[in-house]
């Protein structure tokens, strides 16, 4: 969208409620946190058109664009970037101390492929242009389990409109959770629109992770506190 003399529309500013900050960083995250995001963060000056083509942000040449919503300690992002060194990752993480954990793996594995967009993600995909996604992860996120919040839970109809559109044919949704009230949303939510397809023919295809799962902390976490997590994919028709 674009004001009446031509420029774009600013995205307007939605209400957050999660963390930003928690404990202080050690001096090592620090460093590392300071040279990750010069190297790799995406910042408010890049991203001043709408219908931005996201693979200029990486190396020449790669294959697949997918986006990371609310990577936690960034383990999940780094794995799959190692993995796949042809693809570009995008990761989306308000909180500090997260994107610090992001940048010591980078750092660790020497990875190239992955950019960090460290505020609100809902200020960052009104920019991408439409069906610049190939895949889109959101893996444990915060359940907000009470009925009065539930408007703070990621995954919002409004949240699969703009996916809807940034994503191309035939792209994945990866969702995941190992919280009751998370998982009948996440899976509620989009099953009920039309334009995701759920990608499961029995219990196995969502008890099961995907076959090139990676494995993330909080799946850990919730192991040893015994929750059971489930993994719901989605192909976008």
């Amino acid at each position: 969208m674009t004001t009446k003399d031509g420029k774009p529309k600013a995205v307007e500013q939605p209400q957050f409620y999660g963390r930003r900050r928690g404990r202080k960083l050690r001096p090592a995250q620090e460093l590392a946190l300071h040279e990750g995001m010069e190297g790799y963060a995406l910042t408010s000056a890049e991203l001043t058109a709408l219908s931005l083509d996201p693979r200029p942000w990486f190396p020449p040449q790669r294959k697949q664009i997918c986006l990371e919503i609310g990577f936690g300690g960034g383990e999940h992002l780094a794995a799959r970037a190692a993995q796949n060194p042809d693809n570009g990752y995008i990761g989306a993480e308000p909180f500090l101390n997260g994107v610090a954990s992001l940048c010591r793996h980078i750092k660790e594995q020497d990875l190239e492929n992955i950019r960090i967009w460290n505020d609100d993600v809902r200020l960052f995909l009104p920019h991408l242009a439409s069906a610049s996604l190939d895949a889109v992860y959101i893996l444990f996120p915060d359940p907000w389990p009470k009925s009065r919040h539930a408007a703070r839970r990621i995954l919002q109809p409004e949240m699969l409109d703009v996916l809807s559109d940034k994503m191309r044919s035939g792209a994945e949704l990866l969702l995941a959770s190992d919280d009751p009230t998370a998982k009948s949303w996440l899976l509620a939510t989009a099953y009920r629109d039309d334009r995701f397809a759920w990608l499961a023919n029995g219990p196995s295809d969502w008890r099961q992770p995907p076959a090139d799962w990676p494995g993330t902390r909080y799946m850990r976490k919730a192991e040893i506190a015994g929750r059971t997590s489930v993994w719901f994919r989605f192909l976008r028709r």
